[in-house]
């Protein structure tokens, strides 16, 4: 029937076959999960049945009793010691047993095992009575996911085989799905997992959060993960990889034993498991001692050697080959078939080369190293040597290969570095044959093959720029005509059509008669120094001009700086009031500053008092306190408070300027009533002197200006009497580096309080007694109140 004859059945009779088949899939699937279930169930059932005859086993040996007999007294100390068989045979097994999984079952997880579930003795050994009945790494992965891991919270076990060509195979799996574990069944030797992390480093790898961890991996990748490599006799034969849904905290000491445990028993089927894998691709030892002869490097054949625990310990000799020389002048058979440390005590200190033997033998990743120090004692005098090295491993058997690199050699080798680095090639060209020899970089500078010819020097004028053919004559005419050495540089034309510039030096070589021999020499390549200079000296053209407009903005803004506020202005005084200013700009042109001083009588007869600090230096800043200056005065006009002046000033550097941030203080004097109204946006407070003690006016709210679109300013009175005096400043006068600003503050309070002249000699003090060190402008105002009520005009 073709699928046009199924499309052609009649609706009723399509819908009815439909259901009856899909009736017949679904029994059929809940046949089959039944099925599994009872596998499952069966399976679990003979592990602890395994482990119940394992403590059997144990009683029947202590009591010297029949397995009935055995049974029976299993569970009657069950019933005594109201536990259940499992548990009572887990504890048995331990005490017997006294091994890595006993270790494994410390106090503290046994007192926070969850009632009514398994301890952690039991699910372990019931965990290695399925190892060990299983007949694969397939069943030995479900069998540690369903009885040891699964309680800890963990969904998946992944256990993966090592190749000996550092890759890793995945041997069995449970929790994984299968089209997740096909994709990762091989994995090539250089791909970084937490694998081949744990494989590498010999140790376990515990990671917290794959996903953050940057390591790819089977299974889910949002959650932890632990890797713990499996091994036995000193070869990891493969890892046990553990993956939790979730994050993972730091795991207790407990747990991490827990599953070492679980490592070590899986070592044993892993390794029955790969053992005919092994032995079909391990290589006969007969053909790597027939490859170790071919080779013209002295090589060792070495075998692993355990001891009575099964641990690596060292290395048997097994094979010399005919190049290999012993340090101590001893003959090849006595040391064929001794032990390396035995033999060679120095390898397992110096340069670390047994541990690199056993990382190979145990990982069976290669090592080489083109340059490694050798040292073995000599009549108790160590020899050292350097030579290059390479250590691989073949089935169970290590070939180490070494090559030791002579005095000339080494030279060479140094020299050829430094041709390189240096852009260096070497020359000579004999006078009576003609023959030249070059270096091979001086071929790379040329732009040719290492098989082209090389260009006689007679022939240079014609692969030279036109500008540089008579330097190039001149340099060959006191060379060859003349006999003496010469250097010169040109701009040599490659066939490439790629221009280098090129610096020659060379010297004639004449015998003892003076007749000449042969010229010797090298080319450099000095196009990178060339292009260097160039760009130096268009960098120091850009740097004196942009010093120069420097210079000349530094010089502009220091005249719009003068023009506005002189360094000294004479006292005055108005309605009772005495006012001094004084402005001290800084000695570096290039940090002109924007600081700025204002005293002036309104139309109100009140009297504006004001000081400010732009920041930043130079032009901007100057022109900005220009603009700040100018516009409080307008601002004054208008009668508003200081606090209302702040306000709308903040409008002004915040819109009306190019990003201008400043700090100020405002205040308006009434002559009429002695009280001064002020307000400040981010300034140092200004200091009253008052009967011989000074101090600082409180501190009220207001931010700096330019800062935001909308701020508003707190303002403050202060009713001064006669003889008071004010001080306005700007943090030049007193800021240090190396002090607090509130020090700083209190020094000035100090000097204040214990000066006793008049309102000008005092402003002049102050700056004679600074000691800021900031470079910055200065800026001070001083009001002093008159002896009696001034109130009626202007004095």
């Amino acid at each position: 029937m073709t699928d046009s004859d199924i499309g052609e059945v009649a609706p009723g009779a399509t819908s009815h076959g439909r259901s009856a088949s899909q009736h017949t899939v679904t029994r059929l699937a809940a046949t089959v999960e039944r099925l599994r279930k009872e596998v499952q169930h069966a399976q679990a059932t003979a592990d602890g049945r395994a482990l119940i005859e394992m403590a059997k086993g144990v009683l029947i040996e202590r009591l010297r009793c029949g397995p009935a007999h055995a049974a029976r007294q299993l569970d009657i100390l069950s019933g005594q010691a109201g536990v259940t068989p499992l548990e009572l045979a887990a504890d048995l097994v331990n005490q017997a047993a006294q091994d890595e999984v006993s270790a494994a079952v410390g106090q503290f997880l046994l007192n926070t095992a969850t009632p009514g579930e398994p301890t952690t003795a039991v699910r372990l050994r019931t965990a290695e009575s399925g190892l060990l009945a299983a007949g694969d790494t397939q069943r030995v992965a479900e069998s540690v996911l369903e009885h040891a891991v699964a309680p800890l919270g963990a969904t998946a076990v992944a256990i993966w085989a090592a190749g000996t060509d550092a890759s890793l195979s995945l041997v069995g799996f449970a929790g994984i799905g299968a089209h997740e574990a096909e994709r990762w069944r091989y994995v090539p030797p250089g791909l970084a997992t937490p694998a081949r992390q744990a494989l590498v480093n010999r140790d376990a790898e515990w990671i917290e959060n794959l996903s953050t961890a940057g390591l790819p991996s089977i299974g889910d990748r949002n959650g932890g993960r632990a890797a713990i490599p499996v091994g036995a006799g000193g070869k990891l034969l493969g890892v046990l990889e553990v993956c939790w849904p979730h994050p993972i905290e730091p795991q207790p000491p407990q747990v991490r034993r827990q599953l070492e445990a679980l490592a070590e028993l899986c070592a044993h089927t892993l390794e029955s498991d790969l053992a005919a894998v092994r032995a079909s691709d391990r290589p006969d030892i007969a053909d790597l001692v027939r490859l170790a002869d071919g080779l013209f490097d002295p090589a060792l054949v070495l075998l692993p050697h355990l001891d009575d625990e099964g641990a690596l310990a060292d290395f048997r000799i097994h094979h010399v080959n005919p190049c290999f020389v012993d340090p101590a002048g001893r003959a090849s058979g006595l040391i064929r078939g001794t032990l390396l440390l035995e033999t060679y005590p120095m390898a397992a200190s110096e340069g670390r080369l047994f541990e690199r033997i056993e990382h190979v033998f145990a990982t069976g990743e290669t090592y080489r190293a083109e340059r490694m120090m050798l040292t073995e004692l000599v009549d108790q005098v160590p020899l050292t040597v350097s030579a290059a090295l390479s250590i691989s491993r073949h089935g169970d058997t290590v070939l180490m290969v070494w090559r030791v690199e002579d005095e000339a050699a080494r030279l060479a080798a140094l020299l050829q570095h430094a041709q390189r680095l240096g852009r260096v090639g070497g020359f000579e060209e004999n006078a009576a044959t003609g023959e030249i020899t070059w270096s091979d970089q001086l071929f790379a500078l040329y732009g040719l093959a290492t098989t082209a010819d090389p260009i006689p020097l007679a022939q240079l004028p014609g692969h030279v720029d036109d500008a540089d053919t008579d330097a190039v004559r001149r340099f060959l005419r006191t060379l060859l005509r003349y006999r003496r050495p010469a250097s010169t540089a040109f701009r040599l034309i490659r066939p490439d059509g790629v221009t280098r510039h090129i610096r020659i030096s060379a010297e004639p070589v004449p015998d003892a008669a003076g007749h000449l021999l042969a010229i010797r020499g090298v080319y450099q390549d000095i196009s990178s120094q060339h292009w260097t200079e160039i760009a130096l000296s268009a960098t120091r053209d850009r740097l004196t001009h942009t010093e120069e407009q420097a210079a000349e903005q530094s010089r502009l803004a220091r005249q719009l700086q003068q023009a506005i506020m002189p360094d000294a202005q004479p006292s005055t005084e108005a309605f009772g009031l005495r006012i001094a200013v004084r402005y001290q700009p800084t000695e570096q042109d290039h940090l002109v500053g924007g600081d700025w001083y204002d005293a002036i009588v309104l139309p109100s007869k009140k009297i504006l008092l004001s000081v400010g600090d732009i920041t930043g230096h130079g032009i901007t800043a100057a022109t900005g306190m220009v603009v700040l200056r100018n516009a409080l005065r307008g601002l004054a006009a208008t009668g508003a408070g200081p606090g209302q002046m702040l306000t709308w000033l903040n409008l002004v550097a915040h819109h009306l300027t190019d990003s201008i941030f400043a700090t100020a203080i405002c205040g308006l004097y009434d002559p009429q009533t002695q009280v001064l109204r002020w307000a400040r946006a981010g300034h140092l407070p200004p200091v009253l002197i008052r009967a011989g003690r000074a101090s600082t006016l409180p501190v009220i709210k207001g931010m700096i200006l330019g800062a935001v679109a909308e701020a508003t300013y707190e303002e403050a009175e202060l009713q001064l009497e006669p003889n008071d005096t004010l001080l306005l400043y700007t943090d030049g006068l007193i800021e240090r580096r190396d002090r607090p600003l509130d020090d700083c503050v209190e020094q000035l309070l100090t000097i204040s309080a214990e000066f006793t002249g008049n309102l000008d000699e005092r402003l002049d003090h102050l700056l004679d007694s600074s000691d800021a060190d900031t470079d910055d402008d200065t800026c001070v105002v001083g009001i002093e109140v008159g002896q009696g009520s001034e109130r009626d005009g202007n004095r």
